[in-house]
This record gives structure tokens, sequence and C-alpha cells, in this order.
């Protein structure tokens, strides 16, 4: 059928053959340097951890790491997820961390520069320490 003859007929425009959705974010170079270097980080002191930790099953919600001993959940700032973030979305981010606090667990957010230069690891090995 052609186009014309089945729009005359349906009074409708036929499908685009493209998709109208957008792709999915990508991660910063940064952000993945950062995350694959603490989580070398986490193997040499054997710390135990989970990685992509989804704190609740019914969200989709998650953070990158999960320090088990110290009941720890680690975000670095500048996920793929995090890029243009503005109204609903923050409010999203908050709520997520909102709920996580009053499961019982610590939230720490951290930039790729605090990562690279120690003090991540520096202040984890100072808490399973005590």
């Amino acid at each position: 059928m052609e186009i014309n003859q089945y729009k005359a007929l349906t009074n409708k425009k036929p499908l685009k053959p493209k998709l109208r959705n957008r792709p999915l974010p990508k991660a910063t170079q940064k952000y993945l340097e950062a995350e694959e270097t603490l989580f070398q980080e986490l193997e040499e002191h054997l710390i135990g951890y989970r990685r992509k930790f989804q704190f609740e099953s019914t969200r989709n919600w998650r953070f990158d790491f999960y320090i088990v001993k110290l009941n720890l959940l680690i975000e670095i700032v500048g996920s793929p997820w995090a890029v243009g973030r503005g109204g609903k979305k923050i409010a999203n981010s908050f709520n997520k961390y909102d709920l996580a606090e009053d499961m019982g667990y610590k939230i720490e957010r951290f930039h790729p520069d605090s990562i690279y230069s120690g003090y991540v690891i520096q202040k984890i090995l100072s808490r399973v320490e005590k």
C-alpha cells in the first residue's frame, strides 16, 4: 500500500522508521578511571566490598561501592546517570540518599580527584582499623 493511499484511508501518518528515544548516557573517562582506581585499592587492601550495589530491590537505584564491614555506601560524583541533573532528577537522587540513610546505611560522595589522591582509601582504612 502506498503512503498516500494509507494516509487517505486511515487519516494517520505513517510510522517513522527511526527511533525517537535518545541513547543511554555514557560514563566520562574520569569517572571510569576513578572507579577502577578505587576498585584496585579495595582489592589491594583486602577490604570487603560490593560493586554497583542495589540497596532496595524494588527500585533501580545503585551506589558505586558498598563497604560491607562499615555499612558504607560510596557514590563517585559524575557518574553517567548524573549528567545534566536538574529538577525532578535532583529530587530523585536526594530521595535515594534519604531512603538509604533511613535503612541504616552511611553515605559518602567523593569526587574522582579525591580518589586519585588516595584520600578515600585512607579514610576507609582509618574507619576499618577502629
